[in-house]
This record gives C-alpha cells, sequence and structure tokens, in this order.
C-alpha cells in the first residue's frame, strides 16, 4: 500500500511527533509531559508517495511493527496508546503523573 506523505505527517503530528525541517522532514517524538524522546522518522521533500519499503523503514523508526504503525497513522491508534507501547518496548521512560 502506499500512503501519500502529507497524510502520514500530518497524523505524526496529531500523534505527538513535532516537524524539524531540513534535507528531509524530520519527526521527534514529544510525550505527554512534553518530554523529547529519541524516537523519530523522517520523510523526503521530494517524495510523491511512501511505499511498502519506505513505510517499513519508518514504522522500525517509531519503534512498531508495520501493522501497528498503519493503525497509528490510520488513527486507531492513538496517542496514549502508542506511548504505552513506546514504554513497553523501552523506547521510552513511562511518565509518573505530576501532582
Amino acid at each position: 500500500m502506499v500512503r501519500k506523505p502529507s497524510d502520514v505527517e500530518k497524523s505524526l503530528t496529531k500523534k505527538g511527533f513535532q516537524r524539524k525541517e531540513g534535507d528531509h522532514s524530520y519527526f521527534n517524538y514529544f510525550t505527554k509531559a512534553g518530554k523529547k524522546t529519541s524516537v523519530f522518522t523522517k520523510t523526503s521533500h521530494g517524495a510523491k508517495e511512501l511505499d511498502d519499503s519506505l513505510l517499513g523503514l519508518m514504522a522500525r523508526q517509531c519503534k512498531l511493527s508495520r501493522q501497528n504503525f498503519d493503525l497509528l497513522i490510520e488513527c486507531p491508534l492513538d496517542r496514549d496508546s502508542y506511548e504505552r507501547k513506546l514504554v513497553e518496548v523501552g523506547a521510552i521512560e513511562a511518565q509518573t503523573p505530576s501532582k
């Protein structure tokens, strides 16, 4: 399945990723508490579509299976669920609620 980069980028920003422009569009994940993490992905400015190979790479960068990455982009996987998955795989630390 191919996807439009703009659709993927829009979905990533809704899920807590913040864009940084350069030769590519870099997206770093920020926790709900606002902490920048090492989880990132990128898209190319010139790409008209993202094929299965590129989407697979993006999924790995986001610490997800390809199936879960599709769910993240399509929105059934919400930000809270994504953040829990990142904690489960050790990509980020669990956030303790502030008092």
